[in-house]
């Protein structure tokens, strides 16, 4: 990877993994322009082969995960008369980009919460395939206190993984989530101990890195899809889907060690 990034770190490892770490700690990793760009690079990267990544882990530098925008870097909004202030308009141009890269990544990915996952950065935690929080994680839709409604796809989310009722709360009283408390509500996969996120989100990014690769893309998508699917809809998904997978080199390797009683060694082809 010759690309070189300031606000992040990005690099591939072992059995294809990569990590992307959001490296802005001395503000909780929020969002400025400079993070919402390279993590958008980083990710179309995967999505584009640039980078030959079988599975992506997305964790925080420091103290937190993502505190969500930056404020102090939009206060030039509020130098313009208050009809032509548009918070709208960085969703569309640098959110909106996000986090439909990582709805379309063509690889499963882990998410290691560490801290605060707030605002828009709850919503990239909660887009992981697989959410892994450390016993210190808490989650915040923080819009209350600044008079903002939730972005970034958590009224999209939110209810899905929690039902309305819960995302109601959140979003109306604002008070953190705790990592225990998200687990018990089925918001997130695993619970660690403070410091263990990132290696038990690796360990699960390294076996899914040796799984059928193109098995888990066509999985990850018709998940997206049932949300809003009709059963005989998703049922038609499935249909295309399979056929897809059923070409795939994958696809004859795990018949063939079914067969043969052995392990099944995936390419990703």
């Amino acid at each position: 990877m010759t690309t070189e990034y300031t606000a992040i770190r990005f690099e591939l490892g072992e059995s294809d993994v990569a990590l992307l770490t959001f490296n802005r700690p001395n503000s909780m990793n929020s969002f400025d322009r400079a993070l919402l760009e390279e993590t958008h690079r980083a990710i179309e990267s995967i999505s584009n082969n640039e980078v030959k990544a079988r599975a992506l882990v997305i964790t925080g530098e420091g103290r937190a995960f993502c505190a969500g925008a930056d404020l102090m870097a939009a206060q030039g909004q509020f130098a313009q008369p208050r009809e032509r202030r548009d918070f709208g308009g960085p969703l569309e141009t640098h959110y909106h980009p996000i986090m439909l890269a990582l709805r379309n990544l063509p690889v499963p990915f882990v998410t290691a919460v560490n801290g605060a996952a707030a605002g828009a950065g709850m919503s990239v935690a909660l887009a992981g395939d697989m959410i892994v929080a450390s016993e210190n994680a808490y989650f915040l839709q923080a819009f209350k206190a600044i008079g903002l409604i939730p972005d970034a796809g958590a009224t999209y989310m939110l209810p899905r993984m929690i039902g309305r009722a819960r995302a109601m709360e959140l979003s109306f009283l604002g008070e953190r989530l705790p990592a225990a408390k998200a687990l018990e509500w089925g918001m997130i996969n695993r619970v660690t101990p403070e410091g263990e996120a990132l290696p038990e989100a690796m360990k699960l990014a390294k076996e899914l890195a040796e799984g059928p690769t193109r098995a888990f893309a066509l999985t990850r998508d018709l998940y997206w899809r049932s949300a809003d699917a009709t059963f005989e809809e998703q049922l038609n998904y499935e249909r295309q889907a399979q056929r897809v997978a059923t070409k795939t080199k994958d696809c004859e390797e795990g018949v063939m060690a079914f067969i043969q009683k052995r392990k099944a060694n995936y390419t990703g082809e």
